[in-house]
């Protein structure tokens, strides 16, 4: 039976973020280190998306980006992390595992936190330009693992 978290819509959240995250990681489980670094798409103008080691490294910097947008948002002063390249799929998968804690620690810290808002004057304005609220900005944060991992497919046939 598996186990789903009892915390209201942001438990649907984390609960739908972790099985993102884990059909990410069984999609790369057979993924050699050669693979890894393999230039795909060599016509893309978006270094994120030319091999696997890449889209990865992506990933798991948006991942840490969506919990430092909603903290700066409650005032933290904290810095966007840079992208880092890994070596090895077990790398990507121990990144992976530690960006959703870090994802995970924001609601335990902010465990009242109002997810909805409707007043886009309350929003978050997003690096990328869009106004989010909390709830919205974490299903960006799903889907968007969502587009990679089929991103990661199409690269895998391609091979």
């Amino acid at each position: 039976m598996k186990k789903f978290r009892n915390n209201g819509a942001v438990g649907a959240l984390l609960d739908e973020y972790e099985k993102t995250i884990l059909e990410l990681k069984e999609t790369i489980t057979s993924v050699t280190n050669q693979q890894l670094t393999i230039i795909i798409d060599h016509k893309t103008r978006d270094p994120d998306c030319r091999s696997i080691q890449t889209i990865l490294s992506h990933v798991i910097r948006a991942g840490y980006g969506y919990a430092i947008q909603v903290r700066k948002s409650l005032g933290e002063e904290i810095d966007y992390i840079d992208a880092k390249l890994l070596n090895s799929v077990e790398e990507y998968k121990k990144a992976l595992n530690a960006m959703f804690t870090y994802n995970e620690q924001l609601f335990e810290e902010y465990s009242d936190l109002k997810i909805e808002e409707y007043d886009n004057e309350k929003k978050m304005l997003t690096r990328w330009g869009q106004l989010y609220d909390i709830e919205q900005l974490m299903e960006h944060a799903i889907v968007h693992v969502l587009r990679h991992r089929r991103q990661i497919e199409r690269f895998l046939i391609e091979m």
